[in-house]
């Protein structure tokens, strides 16, 4: 493999589109590559639809790059969707935008750079890998606001030490303007916002359309365990839920607990989600191989959480316990709760309880 050489992961995003151009203006050889993952339902779509493959085409002519596209849409079908319905359906949370960094964007698009003899895998995500102590570290991105650390803390020692991050040390603001004055077609194209495989957020709906299952109506319950109305299938309901559950009793009430074992759905008041401490394992730790001590850090249970202080506790068998300075609200099994030391992403893992 070659150092300068670089397999670009083009979305057909402005970001994507920026970050080949800032690799060839390093002098890395570039080949641009848009991974098919799902059939878009609708074109108009922020990711995944034919018009996206069109504009990453675009800027790679524009860049005079190569540009491929890699058919992925088996993989992530089994490692991405298959796990989302599943975790579901055993009343977890999944986080399908980190199963796709962890097994498509940089593990199966990571080894077929290898196979074309590339040595880095680029993206356009907001994120800083520095190399320190012998190890590779995860910072986060200058622009605070679109900082992406908490879906890339799934990343292990290996593949970040063949991943690049230009836009890393930029802001969005400049990442337009290199891109408008560039001339690339998709200089103001708004965002991916959504789950690229559920456009219209309805994961119930999704649940049913693609398992085919009509999942089994249940009791709602309340904090006391009495029935206060029914709902259209445990599966269909996160922590913290308050819209779509149709319930009218005098005051919000939100989504607490599910039971699948005996399908109810558990409401109550804000006040009882807030949750002292968190356990969680399939940990990635950054700054060292493993956890041995208490660790004093601030961590985010959800991508658009401020962090929050509180300590680490290594346990037995992987797993660590958080506890937080100040109880967190919808601490929710199957998310990430992610680590950081200042700018320096510590670790992540999957939230069991």
């Amino acid at each position: 493999m070659e150092n300068n050489k670089a397999l670009v992961g083009m979305s057909g995003g402005v970001d994507s589109s920026v970050a080949a151009y800032l690799m060839l203006r390093q002098g890395f050889e570039c080949t641009g590559v848009t991974m098919r993952l799902y059939d878009s339902p609708t074109e108009d779509s922020t990711c995944c639809s034919l018009d996206d493959v069109e504009d990453a085409r675009a800027v790679a002519a524009r860049l005079g790059i190569r540009h491929y596209t890699f058919n992925f849409k088996d993989d992530f079908d089994r490692q991405v969707v298959q796990k989302f319905v599943s975790s579901y359906e055993r009343g977890l949370t999944p986080n399908p935008c980190i199963d796709c960094n962890r097994y498509l964007k940089f593990d199966r698009l990571l080894r077929r750079a290898q196979e074309l003899g590339c040595q880095w895998v680029v993206s356009g995500h907001y994120a800083r890998i520095r190399q320190e102590n012998g190890r590779y570290l995860l910072y986060k991105a200058a622009d605070r606001a679109k900082d992406q650390t908490y879906f890339l803390a799934c990343l292990d020692q290996e593949q970040l030490s063949h991943i690049q991050f230009p836009l890393g040390d930029l802001t969005k603001v400049q990442v337009r303007k290199i891109a408008e004055e560039m001339g690339f077609v998709n200089a103001r194209k708004r965002d991916s916002q959504d789950i690229c495989f559920v456009p219209d957020g309805d994961y119930g709906a999704f649940l049913q359309r693609y398992t085919g299952k009509t999942y089994p109506e249940g009791d709602f319950l309340n904090l006391q365990g009495q029935v206060v109305g029914r709902h259209r299938g445990a599966a269909c309901y996160t922590k913290g839920q308050r819209k779509g559950l149709g319930l009218a009793m005098g005051e919000p009430v939100y989504v607490c607990a599910k039971d699948m074992a005996s399908n109810t759905v558990t409401v109550g008041p804000n006040a009882a989600l807030y949750s002292p401490s968190l356990r969680a394992n399939d940990w990635n730790w950054y700054p060292f191989e493993t956890l041995t001590q208490p660790m004093y850090v601030t961590a985010k249970t959800r991508h658009s959480q401020f962090e929050q202080p509180a300590t680490v506790y290594p346990e037995e068998n992987g797993f660590a316990r958080v506890e937080f300075d100040e109880p967190q609200r919808a601490v929710t099994p199957g998310q990430a709760v992610v680590l950081y030391d200042g700018d320096m992403v510590v670790g992540g893992g999957t939230i069991v309880e």
